[in-house]
């Protein structure tokens, strides 16, 4: 969408579409589209489509704010959660002790109009689309206290207390890995937050650690999930009792809507050992966050592979950081009963947790065709020449803290 098709869309005739569409059910806008067509240009009409569709896919992460914001498919793929942006925000309230924020390269802009709702917050962004989707959706944000600045970041005259800094981008295969190849680069906003002494810089959970030297020696990293899926890396700096830098950032990773965290203890990496009773699955951000060590410790478990996320354990620990099973079978993947068993268990998910074990996951699993599935999981784990296969059923009552909030290892 360029900027042209965005502001039509904000037009009487835009939004009239846009209204229109909105109250077709998913999959009939093509019986609308005809007549649409001979009243409206057809580009118009076309953006409109896609925009309700966005808001649509959207709605999971922005919940009754989604039907009256604009979006882009990079905005709505690139967003977290609505709750961590209001998490973060939270941290700022608490730790950070600022009034005026300057929030930069906005990405989806959403951080930045949330930030408003308590701070006084200039956005800036070279890019003249996002400023005009973000002006947009100030207005079904509860009328923020946001200004924007339609300029080139790296020559803005930053006047905050706090710099925000949203360097989100692709993580793929050969997309995105380089922040150096950004625009701005990694290495400038790490430059910029430490002139103005306090800030965040947001990024993709799955850079590699040599795209980050050292965690940019940050206070904190904080790898953030919202229910089960990872979301946003955030390096935050000038936290209130960090004023000097500490030797090695401390990495957490946090769990929402729980709002559990688990900070570092500088372990090493736990031994494998033979498979228990129970299985302890970590959450994405854990894993991430490279803490599965610290998980391991508070269950008194060992790892299943060399390397691997799976946690083993002979007794039951309840923990919010990871998913527990308990294992009713382990079998070679190579058995001839394996299928049969399996879909006798009515397995419905089908995980390989070890790398290089070269399985065809989407045939298999059409060979399982369960018939009630979601009672048991499977995972195969091991070798490339001993692939093993673990059945487990999830134990549901793990309980989560009773305000919301643990600050484990901390």
């Amino acid at each position: 969408m360029d900027l042209e098709t965005f502001r039509a869309l904000l037009t009487t005739e835009g939004q009239a579409l846009l209204t229109v569409l909105q109250d077709v059910e998913p999959g009939l806008e093509h019986v609308t589209l005809a007549d649409l067509r001979r009243e409206c240009p057809a580009a118009l009409v076309s953006a409109a489509v896609e925009q309700v569709r966005l808001r649509r896919r959207a709605a999971a992460k922005f919940g009754k704010f989604a039907p009256r914001l604009y979006f882009t498919p990079d905005s709505v793929e690139l967003s977290s959660h609505l709750a961590v942006s209001q998490y973060k925000l939270s941290r700022v309230l608490d730790e950070l002790g600022v009034v005026l924020i300057d929030a930069m390269s906005l990405g989806s802009g959403v951080d930045a109009l949330v930030l408003s709702w308590s701070h006084m917050t200039e956005a800036v962004d070279k890019d003249p689309l996002t400023i005009e989707i973000t002006a947009a959706n100030r207005q079904a944000m509860d009328e923020p206290m946001l200004q924007l600045n339609c300029a080139d970041i790296t020559g803005f005259d930053s006047q905050g207390e706090a710099v925000f800094i949203d360097l989100m981008r692709r993580v793929g295969p050969g997309e995105g890995r380089d922040p150096e190849a950004y625009d701005p680069p990694l290495s400038w906003a790490l430059d910029r937050v430490r002139t103005t002494g306090a800030g965040w810089i947001r990024l993709a959970p799955g850079l590699p650690d040599e795209a980050v030297p050292d965690l940019g020696r940050a206070d904190e990293a904080e790898w953030i999930s919202y229910d089960g899926e990872i979301q946003e890396v955030v390096l935050w700096f000038g936290l209130l009792g960090r004023r000097t830098a500490l030797p090695t950032p401390v990495r957490k990773a946090t769990l929402l809507p729980c709002g559990v965290s688990l900070a570092g203890r500088g372990l090493p990496e736990p031994a494998v050992r033979p498979v228990g009773r129970y299985l302890y699955e970590p959450d994405p951000a854990v894993v991430h966050a490279r803490l599965v060590a610290e998980v391991a410790q508070d269950v008194s478990g060992g790892l299943v592979d060399e390397g691997g996320p799976l946690i083993t354990a002979d007794e039951l620990h309840r923990t919010p950081f990871a998913t527990t099973y308990e294992i009713s079978d382990v079998l070679p993947f190579k058995s001839a009963a394996l299928r049969a068993t399996l879909r006798e268990r009515a397995v419905g998910r089908v995980a390989v947790t070890a790398p290089g074990l070269g399985i065809a996951l989407d045939e298999f699993r059409r060979e399982l065709a369960p018939k009630d599935p979601g009672t048991a999981t499977v995972f195969i784990t091991g070798t490339t020449d001993r692939p093993t296969v673990l059945i487990a059923s999830p134990i549901l009552d793990t309980p989560t803290p009773r305000n919301g909030t643990a600050f484990a290892g901390s």
